[in-house]
């Protein structure tokens, strides 16, 4: 996992920030420094970045929410905590965390939506994009035996065995140390101890008023530190209860939906000129399937016009071709053209004789001619005879106008 870059922002607009960087188990790996944040911007590359806001301007609180509020969660709680509160509800930014096992209580931050959108902006102007924002007082360590308070310049942060998380000025030291107290179930006070994180010079100070209340607790261990809190705050990332602040409105935009929205338009002009495209070529294909239907039935209807008795046109070009190749092909004793010279040559010798139909087919010529008499018919059958041919005079009738009579014509040869 990444490094954490850890930014405080000051308490006060003249202030100066201050960061540390700590890995992902929360231990720091530089010595914190403070100054402007372009500063702490360089050391941001690569790291998660977390900021801390002043505790002081953070309501902490645990009203009871009922656990059935479900997704109405958001809604429920702003009126909840409507008592507690000074300003309109409908300027304030709430942010819900996570219940804690069997508690009826719901951890709630509150903060004036002003100073969210202040703090995003100088942040923003700085280059700094925050994935979590805490109130410092909600990173103080929790100790389920004993009350933990941080006391540095002018500020105390204390945060009792059970409850919400407070923070008051350093004046008000003994109080808020009253306050952190532990309370029994009949309201009795129970004097479990305190744990106190400080700085020398904040010890030096205000020791006194530690020490006046030490018999209200079963013992007070203070821990000072050099480096200041930083390093205590960073120890409580990986498994802080914490509530982060970035929701709702204030939710840090995921990458991806970023870069969606950004090609969306260029998605969806190409998703239409694909479907275009599509539907252009499956108009195209059926109107090619509606051709192909209409050539199909000119190809059966020429086909059969062209060979009579076919029962379909299955491989039409082939077998046209191959009628052709028998029409044209293998030589004068069997070939159409050589059938209807000797048709002619047998007319000749019969004057008067007419053809009125033909047809050609596997080598034989079917001729249906008419003639003065049935003897001019004969002699044309003789004639094609005489001429090597097998001709046969297969029917004969006569009609007003002369003699109708068939004769089958083939090669001499061939039945």
């Amino acid at each position: 996992m990444a490094d954490w870059l850890l930014l405080r922002l000051p308490r006060t607009p003249t202030g100066a920030a201050s960061w540390a960087i700590a890995d992902s188990r929360g231990n720091t790996i530089a010595v914190p420094q403070s100054g402007p944040l372009s500063l702490a911007a360089m050391r941001a590359g690569g790291r998660r970045l977390c900021v801390l806001v002043p505790g002081a301007d953070v309501l902490l609180a645990q009203p009871e929410v009922p656990v059935r509020a479900g997704a109405k969660l958001q809604q429920v709680v702003p009126y909840a905590l409507e008592d507690q509160l000074a300003e309109d509800i409908d300027n304030l930014h709430f942010a819900i965390g996570k219940r804690v096992g069997d508690s009826l209580t719901t951890p709630v931050a509150v903060v004036a939506q002003s100073l969210m959108d202040e703090w995003l902006t100088t942040l923003r102007a700085a280059g700094l994009s925050p994935e979590a924002m805490y109130a410092d007082s909600d990173l103080l360590p929790e100790n389920p035996g004993h009350a933990v308070a941080l006391l540095e310049d002018d500020a105390v942060i204390v945060r009792p065995p059970a409850g919400a998380t407070i923070t008051m000025p350093a004046d008000a030291l003994a109080e808020a140390l009253d306050l952190a107290k532990p309370v029994g179930e009949m309201g009795e006070r129970t004097g479990r101890g305190l744990i106190l994180y400080t700085g020398a010079a904040e010890w030096q100070q205000h020791s006194p008023k530690v020490e006046s209340v030490r018999e209200q607790f079963d013992g007070i261990k203070v821990q000072i530190l050099t480096g200041g809190p930083l390093s205590l705050f960073a120890q409580q990332l990986p498994a802080s209860h914490a509530i982060n602040l970035l929701q709702g409105p204030y939710a840090p935009q995921n990458s991806l939906a970023v870069g969606w929205r950004a090609w969306r338009v260029a998605a969806i002009l190409l998703a239409a000129l694909v479907g275009l495209h599509v539907a252009g070529k499956a108009t195209e294909l059926v109107m090619l399937k509606r051709a192909e239907k209409v050539v199909d039935a000119s190809i059966d209807q020429a086909f059969r016009a062209a060979m009579p008795g076919e029962q379909n046109s299955v491989d039409a070009r082939r077998r046209m071709e191959q009628r052709l190749a028998e029409v044209r092909g293998g030589g004068a004793g069997n070939s159409l053209l050589s059938a209807l010279g000797a048709v002619v040559e047998a007319r000749g010798s019969s004057p008067g004789t007419t053809v009125q139909a033909l047809s050609f087919r596997d080598g034989a010529l079917d001729l249906k001619m008419a003639a003065p008499n049935a003897d001019s018919l004969d002699q044309v059958s003789r004639t094609l005879r005489a001429n090597g041919w097998q001709a046969d005079l297969t029917s004969g009738t006569a009609v007003e106008s002369g003699y109708e009579g068939r004769i089958q014509m083939r090669p001499r040869g061939e039945s």
